[in-house]
C-alpha cells in the first residue's frame, strides 16, 4: 500500500468522526475500509440507549461493503477518541476482530490507527488477532 493511499485513508476516517452518534460515550470512532478493488468503504460508531444494540465503525464500513457484494479486503483505518479528539490510537475490539477475521486473510491484512495524518502504526490483522478462529477453521480437512 502506497503511502498516498494510507494518507486517503486517514483522511477519510477523520471525515467519519463528524457522523459518529455517541450521545452515551461521546467516544468517536471513524473507520475507512480498502477494497481489493480499489474502492473505499466508510463507517463510524452508532450508540443505542440499549447498549448491545450499538455498532462500531469498523463493523459498519464492512457490513456496507459485504452489502454490496463485496467480500475482499486490504486495509482498514481507524481513529477515534473522545467528542473525536484523536488524542491515542484507537484498535478495533474483538467483535471487530472478529468479523475482519471473517472476511480479510490474517497474514496480509493491514490495520492502520492513526492520531492524525502524519502519527499513525500499521498492523496486521495476525498481529492484533493472533490464534484467531476464521473460516479456515471450519473447513473439512
Amino acid at each position: 500500500m502506497s503511502e498516498t493511499q494510507i494518507q486517503e485513508l486517514i483522511e477519510t476516517a477523520i471525515a467519519q468522526l463528524a457522523f459518529s452518534y455517541t450521545p452515551y460515550s461521546h467516544f468517536k470512532v471513524g473507520a475507512a475500509l480498502l477494497a481489493k478493488n480499489g474502492q473505499i468503504y466508510t463507517g463510524c460508531n452508532i450508540e443505542n440507549a440499549a447498549y448491545t444494540p450499538t455498532n462500531c465503525a469498523e463493523r459498519t464500513a464492512v457490513f456496507k461493503a459485504v452489502s454490496e457484494g463485496i467480500r475482499e479486503f486490504e486495509a482498514i483505518c481507524i481513529v477515534g477518541g473522545p467528542d473525536g479528539e484523536l488524542l491515542d490510537y484507537t484498535p478495533p475490539c474483538g467483535v471487530c476482530r472478529q468479523v475482519m477475521m471473517e472476511f480479510c486473510h490474517p497474514d496480509e491484512f493491514q490495520i492502520i490507527l492513526a492520531k492524525g495524518k502524519d502519527d499513525y502504526r500499521i498492523y496486521k490483522l495476525k498481529d492484533l488477532m493472533p490464534q484467531g478462529f476464521g473460516p479456515g477453521n471450519l473447513e473439512e480437512r
